[in-house]
């Protein structure tokens, strides 16, 4: 169900029972010393097909590069400024709208993406309103999380309990072990557990937190671990895209 790999006709066709379709977003940034730098694209976007698959949902072109700039100390990150990632997403849904589409789930992956992808959701509807008034095609976005659930909680509680943290977290990087199971990487972890606080820029991030982990003991990170809260997202989230578009 991917729409890349569809054909127009199949899209027209699709669009005469169906106005919805996911888009993943995650970023592509640190996760600490044992942590892929796609992390939250990889979840996003693998995550965003299983739903499709068990929702018989399109899923469109993932948006890999996030609002990331506090990560921008640590090599390989990459980010866009808030105001490019709002323009890439409000091109993304006018785009499928002027098609037909009108229910949009953003399946997300960092949540540093959160405030700015809300913001587009707000561009969006005011473009369209500014462009149609009235007879503006009635769109509805909506983000979340692929951990934004009672199961997937419930289930890192389980098996992380307080060493869960906040980024570089054994959740996310047990899923991308079970994802690509070639690519996990073992290296030393001081503090076992990071510290965790607030900070202000990239800078301030990078001394806080050195190895680029908040609060997180991802050396617990498992595949098998990943399996299972891949299988909750994936079935949690499912059950929210079908609400999401059978809304009145």
């Amino acid at each position: 169900m991917r729409l890349q790999l569809s054909t127009w006709p199949e899209v027209e066709t699709y669009l005469k029972t169906s106005k919805g379709i996911i888009i993943p977003i995650g970023s592509t940034e640190q996760h600490g010393p044992n942590g892929l730098i796609g992390t939250d694209a990889i979840c996003a976007e693998e995550i965003a097909l299983g739903v499709g698959a068990a929702a018989g949902a399109l899923v469109g072109p993932t948006i890999g590069v996030g609002m990331a700039v506090h990560h921008m100390e640590f090599p390989g990150t990459m980010t866009l400024r808030p105001s490019t990632l709002v323009l890439v997403i409000r091109d993304y849904v006018t785009a499928l709208a002027e098609h037909g589409f009108e229910r949009f789930l953003f399946i997300n992956g960092h949540g540093g993406n959160i405030a700015t992808v809300r913001a587009a959701f707000n561009e969006v509807y005011a473009e369209l309103r500014a462009a149609r008034g009235a007879s503006a095609p009635e769109v509805r976005c909506r983000v979340i999380s692929w951990w934004e659930n009672e199961s997937v909680y419930g289930l890192s509680k389980e098996l992380f309990g307080s060493s869960e943290g906040s980024h570089a977290t054994p959740s996310e990087v047990s899923v991308v072990q079970y994802l690509y199971p070639d690519h996990i990487k073992g290296a030393p972890l001081d503090p076992p557990v990071a510290p965790s606080s607030q900070f202000y820029d990239a800078r301030d991030y990078r001394r806080r937190f050195p190895d680029g982990r908040i609060g997180s003991n991802p050396g617990l990170s498992r595949p098998e671990h990943g399996k299972r809260l891949y299988d909750a997202a994936v079935a949690a989230l499912a059950d929210k895209y079908r609400s999401f578009v059978g809304e009145a």
